[in-house]
């Protein structure tokens, strides 16, 4: 259910984000618009959001994020429209989603790691498959030799 909720929340951020750039903004097509919205939910929150964020830092998956964004977009918004202006509008859709993202991002550490508190069994089990431990001791030998 967390899930859902994160992934409807950046949906809507980012149609709304997109809807007033590049439609308000540059005269894209709802429709584009809304496809443009969907690729890039659905590809940032598996690769940003779920992957990245989880093995690595906030600024890390922003940035993977911003890279992410200025792809899709610049593709996309070059293939459904004809126009000038596409690097421009790609340029400011992709550092607005960014802002947006890092702020995202620590909304997704805080729920992930909320719900892996209400289920710690769970956890343990992932834990004790993952964690390794060393035992050692200060000593090289276990007697002294006697010379």
């Amino acid at each position: 259910m967390t899930h859902i909720k994160l992934f409807a929340l950046k949906f809507i951020a980012t149609l709304v984000i997109l809807g007033i750039i590049l439609g308000a903004g540059f005269d894209v097509a709802f429709g584009n618009v809304l496809w443009i919205t969907i690729v890039l939910t659905a590809a940032a929150y598996i690769v940003g959001d779920l992957l990245i964020l989880s093995k690595s830092s906030n600024m890390v998956a922003t940035t993977a994020d911003f890279i992410l964004s200025f792809a899709v977009i610049y593709f996309m918004t070059d293939a459904l429209t004809i126009g000038d202006g596409v690097f421009i509008a790609t340029t400011i859709s992709a550092i607005s989603l960014t802002i947006f993202e890092y702020f995202f991002h620590q909304s997704v550490a805080r729920s992930l790691d909320h719900e892996k508190a209400k289920n710690p069994s769970e956890n343990q089990r992932t834990n004790s498959t993952t964690q390794l431990q060393v035992e050692s001791s200060n000593e090289l030998f276990p007697y002294e030799k006697d010379e």
